[in-house]
C-alpha cells in the first residue's frame, strides 16, 4: 500500500472515530444531516475520507446514506432495539459464561479497571464517561471469552450496542449490575455469569424504555455529559 493510500485510510479511520463518538455521545442527534462538505471542513480533511467514513458508519448501522453527498444519523425504532435485545440475550450469556471459564489475570484486571471507571463516573453523575466505561466493560468480556467467531459476531453489533447502552440515565443501577457480573466472572462461575447476563439485557431494556419515557414527558434528571 502506498503512503498516500495509507494516509487516506488513516484519515478515514480518524473521521469515522470522530463521527462515531459524536453520534454515540449524542452530539449528533438522530435525524440530523451529515453533509460531506461541512464535515470535511470541520475535521480538516478532504471529502474523500469523510465519504469513506460515512460508508463505514452505514455498515455499522449508525447512519443512512442519501443520494449525492450527505447522510443522516439513523434513528433507531422500537423494533430495531427489540431485535438487538433478542440477539444480545443469545450472545451475551455465552460471552459472560466463557469469560468466567477462560479469563486470565491480566484480562480480569482490565475488566476491573473499566468497572472502577464506571462506578466512579456513575457516583459523580458523569454520564458520558460512565456510559463509555459500561460499553468497554461489555467489550472486554467478549475479549475474555476467547472465541473468535463470537468476537466477530459481537463486533458486528458493537456500535449499535454502544448506542443502546447509552439510552438510560440510571448510571448507578447499571454499574451495580456490572459489579455482580464481574464477581461471577472473577469466581469462575459460568452458570451465574450467564444467568446474570441474560437478566442484565432485560434490565437494560427496561432502563432504556424508562429513559425514553422520561425524555418524552420532560421528567428526565439532568446529568453531566463530560
Amino acid at each position: 500500500m502506498s503512503s498516500r493510500s495509507e494516509e487516506r485510510v488513516l484519515e478515514s479511520t480518524r473521521a469515522a472515530d470522530w463521527l462515531r463518538d459524536a453520534i454515540l455521545d449524542g452530539t449528533r442527534e438522530a435525524g440530523s444531516r451529515l453533509i460531506e462538505r461541512d464535515l470535511a471542513t470541520e475535521f480538516g480533511v478532504s471529502r474523500v475520507p469523510v465519504r469513506d467514513a460515512l460508508k463505514l458508519l452505514e455498515a455499522e448501522g449508525l447512519v443512512e446514506l442519501r443520494p449525492r453527498t450527505w447522510a443522516i444519523v439513523r434513528e433507531f425504532t422500537p423494533n430495531d432495539l427489540a431485535d438487538l435485545d433478542e440477539v444480545r440475550q443469545v450472545l451475551e450469556p455465552m460471552a459472560f459464561r466463557l469469560a468466567a471459564e477462560r479469563h486470565r489475570r491480566d484480562g480480569l484486571d482490565r475488566l476491573r479497571a473499566a468497572l472502577e471507571d464506571e462506578q466512579e463516573s456513575a457516583r459523580t453523575a458523569n454520564s458520558r464517561v460512565s456510559r463509555r466505561a459500561a460499553a468497554d466493560f461489555h467489550e472486554i468480556v467478549v475479549e475474555l471469552a476467547d472465541n473468535k467467531l463470537l468476537g466477530e459476531l459481537m463486533n458486528g453489533i458493537r456500535s449499535r450496542m454502544r448506542w443502546a447502552l447509552a439510552q438510560h440515565d440510571d448510571l448507578q443501577h447499571i454499574a451495580e449490575e456490572h459489579v455482580a457480573l464481574y464477581e461471577a466472572i472473577r469466581d469462575r462461575d459460568g452458570d451465574r455469569a450467564s444467568a446474570l447476563a441474560y437478566a442484565h439485557v432485560d434490565s437494560s431494556r427496561r432502563e432504556r424504555i424508562a429513559h425514553a419515557e422520561a425524555l418524552r414527558t420532560g421528567t428526565v434528571p439532568v446529568v453531566r455529559a463530560d
